[in-house]
């Protein structure tokens, strides 16, 4: 009975998500696309949808092996791929990323997919500065740095910038979160704004609002392992879908609905939050 409870609301809550391939090849064979997080996950996932569809490659992730198998991968196919792997939250390795993606005369599509999950309350990281350290060095600092090294790239290709956030962040705070939805939440606004002063110039950016996504760092948590959640090609192609059309953001239709609905009564979700905490 549980089973069929939740494939139910798998079904419900996480519909199959799909791209059609040959609209895929017209929109990204012969482009230029650089991916963080790219060596697992939706970041593999993402990558290898985008060769198939003939497109060149910028792989950035911290494992170099994987990187590699990918980039031959990706080079068996016909297509130009460059990886480096590197951690994001080292400041001293992405400045020199930063100058060397300077050099790029042109990139169409800049997926910022790399993004580090902690929970953890604040009364038990009174110690642990470096958890929000590395935190928004991350989910905020390294897209912040990446997108204003490339936006001229981007703005002589007309090209998109498209970042993976959570659907978590259109709802009230939650408790142990506080570092992961402060970076989060600060890259969000930041490319609202960045929307809305580079739309001008003819350069594009997208936020997706991902809800579970199956993967190496969400399944780390064993609250998760249960719980419906998409794999990672469906969210590769949320991602595609997103970069491929117009609208500013990606939302699950129940977060659509949901969403303003908590906002509305967020004094008497922060208290059920207070009495989950005690």
């Amino acid at each position: 009975m549980r089973r069929s409870i939740l494939n139910f609301c798998r079904f419900l809550l996480y519909p199959k998500h799909r791209v059609d391939e040959t609209c895929l090849k017209r929109r990204f064979k012969g482009q230029w696309v650089v991916i963080t997080g790219a060596s697992r996950g939706i970041g593999s996932a993402l990558a290898r949808r985008l060769m198939r569809a003939g497109a060149n490659l910028y792989l950035i992730a911290r494992s170099e092996a994987e990187l590699q198998a990918l980039c031959d991968e990706a080079q068996a196919m016909g297509c130009k791929a460059v990886c480096r792997a590197l951690d994001l939250r080292d400041r001293s390795a992405l400045k020199s990323l930063c100058h060397d993606l300077k050099q790029l005369p042109t990139v169409d599509y800049l997926f910022c997919n790399a993004g580090k999950s902690i929970c953890r309350k604040i009364t038990d990281a009174t110690d642990r500065l470096h958890d929000f350290d590395r935190t928004m060095d991350l989910n905020y600092r390294s897209v912040v740095a990446l997108a204003l090294a490339l936006l001229p790239a981007l703005q002589r290709a007309g090209g998109k910038l498209v970042y993976t956030s959570s659907v978590s962040c259109l709802y009230p705070p939650a408790p142990g979160w506080s570092a992961y939805h402060a970076s989060k939440c600060a890259t969000n606004v930041w490319c609202r704004t960045a929307e809305s002063e580079w739309k001008p110039s003819g350069v594009g950016v997208h936020v997706a609002y991902l809800p579970l996504v199956r993967t190496d760092m969400s399944m780390a948590n064993p609250h998760y392992r249960s719980l419906p959640a998409y794999s990672a090609d469906d969210a590769a192609c949320i991602l595609l879908r997103l970069a491929m059309g117009h609208r500013f953001s990606y939302q699950p239709w129940w977060a659509r609905l949901t969403a303003p609905v908590a906002s509305l009564f967020a004094p008497l979700v922060r208290y059920f939050y207070q009495k989950s905490v005690l």
